[in-house]
């Protein structure tokens, strides 16, 4: 079985403006490098489909789903340049296609995977999820796409336990939000502190491992922590799949935090969580892209992260 790389032209089409971190031009430079580099020749490319809102319906509130709804609708058929949602969220006129394609590749992804189509699989979407809480938009995101696969693994296939792990440099405080204290999802998480959204240091519930780092913190002392404070609890877990928020801006050189990450490090904790998925979860991944705003080295760590997922 191959990996296989969710993603659609359409997730282009959400632009929040001109000089905005979270562009289209995200997408480009990963399918780029990954064509330069030789690694999509091991990928299962697949279109990501629109998304069942029933799906959505599993993490999100109803009222808050009909409210996006109605928004993102307008905005598309008004031909509104943009709208604000947050001071850092917009959407255009391509913004509601964008959300539909991004829920609704982690949602196949997570089919793909669990019906034995494919080993593990990387979401290469946009916009990203994990702000978006139950009830509201934030921080660039308007569906948390890890949390719906993840909702969609227990509450429609019918596991019993899944880990989410985060590494984004920002603190997914919508994933948080949205699965604290279920006791079927264990996540385990570091994020920089103090940082946006300014949360984490405080978890909601038991079911969650919280690793705020200050800034300037290397990836040889963010290693440490992940085998001292993940690995265990994601062994004693036993999960019978993962999914993972792959932020990939806590990159030494993203603008967008103070962390100082290498693309070693990225590969590092992909073998990580790789080896517990092959001891735990027959293998079985489901990777989406949330943050990371460096070209250059979003595009390298995104290809160290799916060579592993790969096993290239």
């Amino acid at each position: 079985m191959t990996t296989a790389f969710y993603s659609h032209p359409e997730c282009r089409g959400h632009d929040m403006g001109r000089g905005h971190p979270e562009c289209p031009q995200r997408l480009d430079a990963i399918d780029d490098y990954l064509l330069a580099s030789g690694i999509d020749v091991a990928l299962q490319r697949r279109e990501a489909p629109l998304v069942d809102f029933a799906d959505v319906a599993h993490a999100h509130a109803s009222g808050y789903i009909a409210a996006l709804r109605d928004v993102l609708v307008e905005v598309q058929d008004g031909n509104i340049p943009l709208r604000s949602l947050d001071p850092d969220t917009a959407a255009c006129p391509g913004t509601w296609r964008a959300v539909q394609r991004a829920a609704g590749a982690a949602v196949a992804a997570t089919d793909a995977v669990l019906d034995g189509e494919a080993r593990n699989a990387f979401c290469a979407v946009r916009p990203p999820g994990h702000h978006a809480t139950r009830s509201a938009a934030m921080g660039f995101c308007f569906v948390n796409n890890v949390a719906v696969a993840a909702r969609h693994a227990l509450d429609v296939r019918g596991l019993e336990r899944v880990a989410i792990v985060d590494f984004d440099v920002h603190h997914g405080n919508g994933t948080e939000d949205i699965i604290a204290n279920d006791e079927r999802v264990l996540m385990v998480s570091f994020f920089q502190n103090p940082l946006y959204p300014y949360s984490g240091t405080e978890p909601m519930g038991d079911n969650m491992v919280n690793l705020p780092v200050p800034p300037y913190t290397r990836g040889a002392e963010v290693r440490e922590m992940i085998a001292t404070h993940w690995l265990p609890r994601l062994e004693a877990f036993k999960p019978q799949m993962i999914f993972i928020s792959a932020g990939f801006d806590a990159h030494r050189e993203d603008d967008l935090g103070q962390l100082g990450l290498v693309e070693s490090d990225y590969e590092w904790i992909t073998l990580r969580i790789k080896d517990v998925a092959d001891r735990h979860a027959e293998g079985r991944i489901v990777s989406c892209l949330e943050g990371g705003y460096n070209l250059g080295a979003l595009a390298r760590s995104v290809a160290a992260h799916v060579r592993v997922l790969a096993g290239i």
